[in-house]
């Protein structure tokens, strides 16, 4: 089921399945934002992303010496959310470990999502709780896609990408495994904050920035923002399209994939995040209809 709160300047629609975002509609500009999940390029709007970020190297994390398959961006973006509440700005959804998501995960967790809608702000907050005996991990991230190109005529080499900094270097993915080749060092050519978006851009899959962005956003071919992400206190960040896709996801995480070659417990992670029992965790990115 989908559910919509609005406002004088936007309407937002959530669904039950995923706790997913599935529209954002501009009433000012009267046009769609958000990634409207055609198949032949993508068939998602934007995921959250738990128990985990990206990809596992090899395929499954181990704990306490088992080893546990994992699928690319954890499990609940798949699952159907319990409708928790609904009032005239705000949408609550929670999932709760099952007896199926223990045999993949073995932590008893709950994960609340709540969308927010404020003037043209969109908050997600997730809310995390450790139900079980033993100390929990997990990463979680979002992955909003947003239409790129937006305007008639117009192609996606025309719009640029905007930061608040120009010192910017990310990882790509090792093409084998999934995970980050953190060998490898780029720059992202940003100058004034203003980023072209070549057609080549996403040809080697996302681009991973560790510790560097928590504000991104996309700009109109004539220079006029048009959306943008705010995310304080993340420390991961993803840009991903696909080639001729026309569509451009900024994706605030707490947490990525696994470093190419990481064999550790999935306690040794890098940037593994982890509750102790009973513990919670709290976090929240702000999407910015310009």
């Amino acid at each position: 089921m989908k559910r919509t709160i609005e406002n004088e300047v936007l309407a937002v629609s959530v669904a039950d399945y995923g706790a997913e975002l599935v529209s954002i509609w501009d009433k000012v500009k009267n046009r769609e934002v958000l990634w409207q999940a055609d198949p032949a390029f993508w068939a998602r709007h934007a995921p959250i992303l738990f128990p985990q970020v990206g990809k596992s190297y090899g395929g499954y994390f181990t704990y306490q010496g088992k080893q546990y398959p994992t699928s690319q961006h954890g499990f609940a973006r798949d699952c159907a959310f319990a409708f928790v509440e609904q009032t005239t700005d705000r949408i609550v959804h929670r999932l709760t470990a099952s007896e199926e998501t223990r045999e993949k995960y073995p932590f008893s967790f709950e994960l609340t999502v709540t969308h927010t809608l404020r003037e043209r702000d969109i908050l997600v907050q997730w809310h995390v709780a450790n139900a079980g005996d033993n100390k929990m991990y997990f990463t979680i991230g979002g992955h909003p896609a947003f239409r790129v190109p937006v305007l008639p005529d117009t192609a996606q080499t025309e719009y640029t990408l905007r930061f608040h900094r120009d010192d910017l270097h990310y990882y790509l993915l090792d093409t084998d495994s999934g995970t980050a080749n953190t060998d490898v060092l780029y720059s992202l050519p940003v100058s004034d904050g203003a980023c072209a978006i070549p057609a080549d851009l996403f040809a080697k899959d996302a681009l991973l920035f560790d510790h560097q962005i928590d504000w991104a956003g996309i700009a109109l071919p004539d220079g006029t923002p048009y959306v943008s992400v705010s995310c304080p206190g993340f420390p991961n960040f993803g840009i991903w399209s696909k080639p001729d896709a026309p569509f451009i996801c900024l994706e605030p995480w707490d947490g990525r994939c696994d470093n190419t070659g990481f064999a550790g417990e999935i306690s040794e992670k890098p940037g593994i995040l982890s509750l102790a029992p009973n513990g919670s965790y709290e976090k929240e990115y702000c999407i910015t209809i310009h």
